[in-house]
């Protein structure tokens, strides 16, 4: 008769910290995923010709102000508040921003061994 011997194996795994460069994409990827939807929430309050008089719909206007403003008079028109707009600033600020977040990481990673799209 032979006698089964039964042997236990623990597997060790080591978890790998992400590095400093990972860290910095990620944090320009939250930073700029705020500023995107600040503006996004302008938009749709616009769309739904939000009424200004309340403080959250005039918080987000004063505050989305701040990243649209640079793009207001590309389009040949003054903001209005109250009526139903589509303001084009405010989805070209969307994409610039979009746009600049996106570089920046592709930089920053650009003499990296990770990839962006791992980050």
């Amino acid at each position: 008769m032979v006698a089964k011997k039964h042997v236990e194996t623990t597997e060790i795994v080591q978890e790998e910290s992400p590095s400093p460069l990972t860290i910095v994409a990620r944090l320009i990827y939250f930073v700029f995923g705020v500023i995107i939807s600040i503006i996004l929430l302008r938009m749709l309050l616009l769309l739904l010709a939000a009424n200004r008089g309340n403080g959250f719909v005039d918080f987000i206007y004063d505050l989305s102000s701040l990243f649209v403003a640079p793009f207001f008079n590309m389009f040949q028109y003054e903001p209005s508040y109250g009526a139903s707009v589509f303001e084009l600033s405010s989805l070209f600020a969307v994409f610039i921003y979009a746009l600049i977040m996106w570089l920046l990481v592709s930089l920053l990673m650009l003499g990296s061994r990770q990839r962006s799209d791992e980050v």
